[in-house]
């Protein structure tokens, strides 16, 4: 893998909720519901709504658990 797309995988494994009624859960633990809510109503612009929408993609291919493994401890 790529140094840079392994680098934005480590930040989007770290990445939490800025907002809302998740606030400080980290986006990949987000419910998936959640997720296919945004997807339907439509991403946030800018790098938070690319995170989003990369967090629905990896939670439609079940990749879920490749991330997690990412996250600092």
């Amino acid at each position: 893998m790529e140094n840079k797309q392994h680098q934005q995988l480590i930040k989007l494994a770290n990445t939490k909720m800025p907002y809302g009624k998740y606030k400080g859960r980290f986006l990949i633990d987000l419910p998936e519901h959640y997720i296919v809510w945004y997807n339907s109503k439509g991403f946030p612009s800018g790098t938070f709504g690319d995170q989003l929408r990369l967090i629905y993609e990896i939670k439609l291919n079940g990749l879920e658990d490749l991330v997690r493994k990412l996250k600092e401890t």
